[in-house]
């Protein structure tokens, strides 16, 4: 499984967070150790408090521990990815704790450190903690005979599928996927060779190119809004500078997003959003069959913990019966039958306690293919939906790009030609 991680501060924050089951279908903590509080927030909390001792800021070291699209991992799975983790750093002995997050059909964890060592009263030093959870991560994927990824097959690879959060913002501001947004300037960067073919590539698919407030090279889409050439191609300012020449000749973004509104129609506009509407009403159904899954398997999960509880409570006190007190206890403890008493008692108990743990992982395994089931129709008509706004966006392209081009055009070709035969020094 990935392993991502950090060191940070933001003990009420971080449990806000992990508690959050707005945002996921399940939230469960599974693992509280080394603390004196019993619940998350209060162990996050005296965490912060001991840290205080120390000049430590960044007190805790969270991570999340996300296994394969199509995975379901046990609980017992994550701790041992997690004792993995505190291994590799040095962090075994550490207080921790582990949550279980649930969402759109998919299982994956978190787990925290504290990193104060109470009994030097200082922070424990994870020297290149990134390198050594790379190998915890391919070991586990290997372990669980999951596909690696490129990036840990190769050791290095950076996926081209990782953006920085101000691109994944930007994006999203925009109701589309990242992704698909850096394939369209990467394609068309890469199939083309000038300014000129990477401008019509770029309009092809909705994008139209601009001189940025800087001098630089940015393109608009229909919307307006601004993205940076050599960030979203994910090439170097000055090899941007060396393919697409000097933008000069571009109108400037003001220009280009007045043009881009003057020339889009309002019936143009109308389709957009009755588009949006209908994408929107087809999956209203979905969402509300998410939720009434989500309270299903809610109740079925809280129906399941307060029988075992109330189960392990009647076990405990048949438990407990069998040993005896006062005079009869003592002679017990004589005969050795008191001892025997316990041993039996403690084998009960550990029968016990792994039979609810595989009530609750065979529960979890049914609820995560019934939620599964439901994600693969959400794909699909999430796929049909992004296949229909990439055909409305080429058609708004080929509408205004006629009408867009500015009159230096033929200057700016004169411009380039030049260029390309004027010999460098």
């Amino acid at each position: 499984m990935i392993v991502k991680a950090s060191q940070r501060s933001g003990a009420v924050a971080l449990a806000d967070h992990l508690m959050n089951d707005r945002d996921n279908d399940h939230v469960e903590v599974i693992k509280i150790d080394g603390f004196m509080a019993n619940n998350l927030y209060g162990a996050l909390k005296e965490a912060h408090a001991i840290s205080k001792a120390t000049q430590c800021k960044q007190f805790l070291f969270s991570i999340s521990l996300n296994p394969p699209e199509h995975a379901v991992v046990t609980d017992d799975d994550f701790r041992d990815a997690a004792d993995r983790v505190a291994n590799a750093v040095g962090l075994n002995d550490q207080p921790h704790a582990i949550v279980v997050h649930e969402k759109n059909g998919r299982r994956h964890a978190h787990a925290v450190w504290s990193r104060i060592d109470v009994n030097e009263m200082k922070a424990i030093n994870l020297p290149h903690f990134k390198n050594r959870l790379r190998d915890v991560s391919r070991d586990l994927f290997l372990d669980h005979e999951w596909t690696l990824p490129d990036g840990l097959a190769t050791y290095g690879n950076k996926s081209p599928l990782n953006f920085t959060l101000e691109e994944w913002q930007q994006a999203k501001r925009q109701d589309l996927d990242p992704r698909e947004i850096k394939q369209v300037f990467e394609d068309a960067w890469n199939r083309s060779d000038n300014q000129t073919s990477f401008r019509n590539a770029l309009e092809e698919r909705g994008y139209f190119l601009a001189r940025g407030d800087r001098r630089g090279f940015v393109a608009l889409d229909v919307d307006g809004n601004v993205h940076a050439i050599a960030k979203w191609t994910g090439v170097k300012t000055k090899d941007v500078k060396v393919k697409l020449g000097s933008p000069e000749a571009l109108p400037s973004v003001e220009q280009t997003e007045q043009q881009v509104r003057a020339k889009i129609s309002s019936q143009m506009r109308v389709f957009i959003s009755k588009a949006k509407d209908r994408h929107s009403t087809e999956m209203h159904p979905l969402r509300e069959e998410i939720t009434s899954m989500v309270q299903v398997h809610r109740n079925e999960r809280k129906a399941l913990k307060e029988g075992q509880e109330k189960r392990w409570a009647d076990e405990t006190k048949v438990r407990s019966n069998r040993l005896n007190s006062g005079l009869r206890g003592l002679l017990d403890k004589v005969t050795g039958k008191s001892k025997a008493t316990r041993q039996r008692n403690e084998r009960e108990a550990l029968k016990a306690a792994k039979r609810d743990q595989q009530q609750r992982d065979f529960m979890i395994k049914e609820q995560m293919k019934e939620r599964q089931r439901l994600q693969e129709r959400i794909r699909k008509i999430e796929l049909k939906q992004r296949a229909e706004r990439k055909n409305l966006a080429r058609d708004i392209a080929s509408i205004l790009r006629p009408q867009l081009r500015p009159e230096t055009l033929k200057q700016q070709q004169k411009n380039l030609a030049v260029q390309s035969f004027t010999p460098s020094h």
